[in-house]
Formats: C-alpha cells, sequence, structure tokens
C-alpha cells in the first residue's frame, strides 16, 4: 500500500482527479486527508520529501499561542485551543500533554501571568489540558533544577500540547493513503496546465527517481507548499507579486541534563520581544525560537552565528548550568511562511498567524499562513472553500474524529518506540525475524535498525536524509551520531531499493553535505 510502484501505478492509471495538491508540509498532508475521507480522488505530490521543509523543524509545540494571547488574537487562540485539543484525541502517540513553567523575578509578574493563562485555560473550554497555578519558590527550584534563584519570586505553571512534527506528517500521508488518496514523494511540480479560457485544469510533474515527467489532469489544483508558494503562484502568472516574506525560526537541541525534570520552560520577554521555550523532546531539550526576516528561501536554510548567539545567551541568563556552543547536539532551522509585509517597518511577530486562502483568476487555490496546530482546521476551511466555488461537489468534512494511523490511546514512553503507536507491534516482529534488527544504530543512540528498515518499507522514505532527519530524528537529536551511522544506513536502504555501491557512496556523501548545517 504504501510502496512508490503501487502508487505511481496509480498515478498513471488515474486520466483525471478531482484534486491535486502540490506540496506534502503539514497543511498539504492536512488537505489530502480531508478530501480522500470526503470521497474526492485526490493526488498529492511533494518535490523532496513529506515534511522536508518547515514541518519538521518546528518548536514541537502543540498550543494555542500565549503570545498571540498577550496581542489580542483571542479568535487565533480559541481556534487553536481547540485543534490541540482534536490533535490530542485522534494522534494520541504523537501528541501529549506538557507543564510549561513560567519562572517570575518580579512579584506582579506573578500574577500578571496568572490572569492572562487562567483567560488561556478558559479559552479551551471542555478540551483544556489542565488547570494553571501559581507555586511558590521552592516548588518552583524543585521542578526546574537547574534555574536560577536569584530573585526568583516564585512560578506559574500552565499546560500545552508536544508533538513530534514530522513523525506526525508521515502518519498523515499513510492515512490518506489508506483512506484512498495517492500521496508521492520526491515528484516535482514543473508546469501548470490551462483551458483555453486560461484556467487550471492540471499540471506537468517530474518523478526525481527516474526523470519520467506525468501529465495530470484535475478539477481543481492546490498549492500548499509554504515558503514556495510564490513559486507556483508564478506558475500560474509570471508578473504575480510576492506573497511570502519568510521569516527564519533556529532552535538547539541540547542534553536532558541542561533541564533534569518532565517540565518545560517558558520565558515570556526576550530582547526581541518573542517567547523562549525549552522543552523536554526524546530525552533531549529543544531551545528557541528566533524570528528573522530573510529575503530569500532554500530547502535547507543556515543558522545565523547571532540566531545562535541570542538563543544561548538568553537561556543562560535563567539556568545555574551554563550552555556553550560544544554542548549543542543538533541545531535546526526552519523558515514560517508569512504574509509579505505592506510597509518595511512591520516586524515579524506582529503579522498574522491566520491562514488565508487566495484563489487565482485562473481557479488555482493557494492556501497560506497557519500553523502546525491548526493543520487540520486549514485543510477544511481550504476544501469548503473549493466546495463553495463549485469546483467539487459538497460532501462534509470528516476529520474532526478521524483517527490518525498509529493512534492507539496507549502509550508507554518507557520505550522509545512508542511512537510508532500500533505500528510497534510490527516493528518488533520484524526483530523477531531477523534478531540483528534489534541492534542500536550508534552506541550513543536508543535508535534500532529495524527502524531503518521499517521506514523504507512502510513509511516511504528514499534517502538516507528522508530516514534520519524525518522517520527516526537521530540529524535534529545528535547530528555528527547521525553523520556517523549514515553507512549503515546507506547499506540498509541499498538493500531494499537494490541499489549498487556507488549509489551508497553518493547517498552518505549527499546526506554528510546536508548534516554539516546541523553542526555548529
Amino acid at each position: 500500500m504504501f510502496n512508490r510502484n503501487t502508487l505511481i501505478k496509480q498515478l498513471k492509471e488515474q486520466l483525471q482527479w478531482d484534486v491535486i495538491i502540490v506540496g506534502g508540509g503539514a497543511t498539504g498532508l492536512g488537505i489530502a486527508l480531508d478530501s480522500t475521507s470526503r470521497g474526492y480522488k485526490t493526488l498529492l505530490l511533494e518535490q523532496v520529501d513529506f515534511a522536508k521543509g518547515t514541518s519538521s523543524r518546528s518548536t514541537k509545540l502543540v498550543h494555542g499561542g500565549v503570545r498571540y494571547l498577550a496581542q489580542g488574537n483571542v479568535d487565533l487562540v480559541k481556534e487553536a485551543l481547540y485543534e490541540r485539543g482534536l490533535m490530542l484525541k485522534n494522534a494520541s502517540h504523537l501528541v501529549s500533554n506538557q507543564s510549561f513553567i513560567i519562572p517570575n523575578y518580579k512579584w506582579w509578574d506573578n500574577l500578571f501571568y496568572t490572569i492572562g493563562l487562567k483567560i488561556y485555560d478558559f479559552l479551551a473550554g471542555k478540551l483544556s489540558f489542565g488547570k494553571s497555578i501559581r507555586i511558590s519558590k521552592e516548588e518552583t527550584k524543585t521542578r526546574l533544577e537547574t534555574i536560577k534563584d536569584v530573585d526568583l519570586k516564585g512560578g506559574v505553571v500552565y499546560h500545552d500540547g508536544q508533538f513530534d512534527d514530522s513523525r506526525l506528517a508521515i502518519n498523515i500521508a499513510q492515512s490518506s493513503i489508506e483512506y484512498g488518496a495517492t500521496a508521492i514523494n520526491h515528484f516535482k511540480v514543473e508546469q501548470l496546465l490551462k483551458d483555453d479560457d486560461g484556467s487550471v485544469n492540471g499540471l506537468v510533474a517530474r518523478d526525481v527517481e527516474t526523470n519520467l515527467t506525468y501529465r495530470l489532469k484535475a478539477k481543481v489544483v492546490i498549492n500548499a507548499t509554504g515558503v514556495f508558494t510564490d513559486e507556483v503562484l508564478k506558475m500560474d502568472d509570471s508578473t504575480a507579486k510576492n506573497r511570502i516574506r519568510p521569516s527564519q525560526g533556529v532552535h538547539l537541541v541540547i542534553d536532558q541534563s541542561f533541564l533534569p525534570g518532565k517540565d518545560a520552560i517558558m520565558i515570556p520577554k526576550t530582547d526581541d520581544g518573542r517567547v523562549l521555550f525549552l522543552v523536554p523532546w526524546h530525552n533531549r531539550v529543544v531551545v528557541g525560537t528566533t524570528d528573522t526576516l530573510l529575503d530569500s528561501h532554500s530547502l535547507e536554510p543556515k543558522a545565523l552565528d547571532k540566531e545562535v548567539g541570542f538563543i544561548l545567551s538568553t537561556a543562560n541568563r535563567y539556568l545555574t548550568k551554563k550552555v556553550t556552543k560544544e554542548d549543542v547536539l543538533s541545531i535546526f532551522a526552519g523558515l514560517r511562511p508569512l504574509a509579505a509585509p505592506k510597509h518595511k517597518s512591520e516586524k515579524t511577530k506582529e503579522i498574522s498567524r491566520s491562514h488565508k486562502i487566495i484563489v487565482s483568476d485562473s481557479g488555482l487555490i493557494t492556501i497560506t499562513g497557519g500553523k502546525w496546530t491548526t493543520y487540520r482546521r486549514m485543510a477544511q476551511d481550504t476544501l469548503n472553500k473549493v466546495i463553495e466555488l463549485g469546483k467539487l461537489p459538497n460532501a462534509t468534512c470528516k476529520t474532526k474524529k478521524l483517527l490518525i494511523h498509529g493512534a492507539n490511546g496507549v502509550v508507554d514512553k518507557s520505550d522509545h518506540l512508542y511512537i510508532y503507536g500500533t505500528d510497534k507491534k510490527a516493528i518488533k516482529e520484524l526483530i523477531k525475524e531477523s534478531p540483528e534488527l534489534g541492534e542500536k544504530l550508534h552506541s550513543r543512540l536508543e535508535f534500532l535498525k529495524a527502524e531503518v528498515v521499517w521506514a523504507i518499507r512502510n513509511e516511504m522514505a528514499r534517502t538516507i536524509e528522508d530516514i534520519l532527519a524525518r522517520r527516526v530524528r537521530v540529524l535534529f537529536l545528535d547530528a555528527k551520531a547521525a553523520v556517523e551511522i549514515a553507512p549503515v544506513v546507506a547499506n540498509l536502504l541499498a538493500k531494499e531499493l537494490n541499489k549498487n555501491k556507488d549509489w551508497e557512496q553518493e547517498q552518505v556523501s549527499d546526506f554528510t553535505k546536508i548534516a554539516s548545517h546541523y553542526i555548529i
């Protein structure tokens, strides 16, 4: 079912699609699942790999956005809190309830954040993750062992969601396929096709692996390409103005010893007016993020020295255990596709994070903005708009209660394989059949060879990077270890995909180049 040849066969046999989606990040995959579960013939094409861009590089939070509340954006927060609740229900193996502590060093902050977070709780309604409470200086110190206690007045605890972003993307891709969609990675859209009257009726796409091109017809084409939105809009109309301005967010990953408890830290006011999070994630800690407006975008954005410096100095202001560049296990940069500011002065943190649907004169539908937490709602709104335009027959959205592939209700975090949910059993079976697959990939890591084989056979992974960046998250957790195990992964890939030694070496060299961006 998740076999590339099977999926390409479907692509060749289907002469007319209802919906073709360009882009396999959170937004595109959400639309594919919504579309196919409504009964539309659905195709999704992704130029590299599912969640290759922004969707694998988030702060790993499923949240309403405490910061948007401070900006008075109540509707956005309310919508995101509702979606957060649905994500916990529908992908319980990947989304969990995370407690956050805001350490307070001025007594009135304690009051201010307590009141603000009570409003946050209220907006979550029945789908609340837990009440926010004030805690004493002593309890704050006990729960956050490494927090600086000079002038510490106490803390405020609140609850939000934490998740594994690209694992969820892969599972949504699998769910879409299980519901009848065709979703293919490493497939690049090169041109839009049009009727005589100029309306878009399909596209031309190239299979990056074989270099074969395909002409594909559809009732509607949806552009869900994030920071690449403008490229697709220009395929439609070469004179189109840029709609997107990328803003870069950088994260550092450090050892758990810098934040040994179960609680995350939220620092509400940094020098650039943003918030900084320190979040436990896969037995490490993710620290971020920054907000740097860029003039251009790429598939592999690179962290700037000043961004790394900013994160380290801000974190060190609050921690007794000093973090240095040498302590950084991995560094990753993601690009937010923000609406291009109309005035030069506009700060990125003030640009609306809500999503927008653009309908071009040609009938091309573009969805931009939003964030991971609201991916399901963005999909629903996009398809409802397509129906409203008369491009598809009416069918109701089914995704509110639709369980994502792997969701199982019971999560045992003592075994790192919990993130596979119901697939965990099948991975254990693989090890039974071939005990060597039970070996660890690296002495420093918990991950097993069986996970690599599983990713190739069942999760559509085609390259070392697909595996180590987005299926088994080694590149994001320990970039040096990722480089060290690349040859082992290349060998497993070559066996499974029937490739030769030259291909293996090329894979290792390609991956090493990419991994260099993740190492300071």
